[in-house]
């Protein structure tokens, strides 16, 4: 089975040197923080019969436990000019063909009816805007990546730039 260039895992850190024309991190909203809260005032619930403290510390490892695990897992996506990162893939920028940005309706439709099985997903609910990145490698099944994004022109301005 030939390699994938989307299959290994890219350090998160550019290379020494290269200057970055894109980068972006796809953090939580606020109504993420907000939904992360009431889970975990919830522990309250649990422990409250116990002791209200018992709850409240409950409900506080909770909140932090919850916010450790957003924070780490915030993709970031950034563009060199020889390469192409969108959360734990890497890609040489030769290998990049037509990008196109979508919002609303037609993001939905991207990210759902129009969905090919074999795309590599970034996507976050809470970002609307999606850009397609076809892939032009021969020895990669990947048709293309999928990615959220809060900046769809900027980002489409990167990787059409040589």
């Amino acid at each position: 089975m030939p390699e994938s260039s989307a299959a290994a895992p890219a350090p998160n850190s550019t290379p020494r040197g290269a200057t970055v024309l894109y980068s972006e991190k796809l953090h939580p909203n606020l109504w993420i923080w907000l939904v992360a809260a009431g889970m975990s005032a919830a522990g309250i619930l649990v422990f409250a019969p116990i002791s209200i403290a018992a709850g409240i510390t409950a409900a506080l490892v909770l909140f932090a436990i919850i916010s450790v695990l957003l924070v780490v897992s915030t993709p970031s996506i950034t563009v060199t000019p020889d390469t192409l990162q969108v959360g734990r893939a890497t890609i040489e920028r030769r290998h990049v063909g037509a990008v196109s940005q979508f919002r609303g309706k037609e993001a939905t439709a991207e990210r759902g009816t129009r969905l090919n099985g074999l795309a590599y997903l970034c996507i976050r609910g809470w970002v609307d805007p999606v850009v397609r990145i076809e892939i032009t490698d021969p020895s990669d099944p990947t048709p293309y990546w999928l990615t959220s994004t809060r900046r769809p022109e900027q980002l489409l301005a990167a990787l059409t730039t040589s």
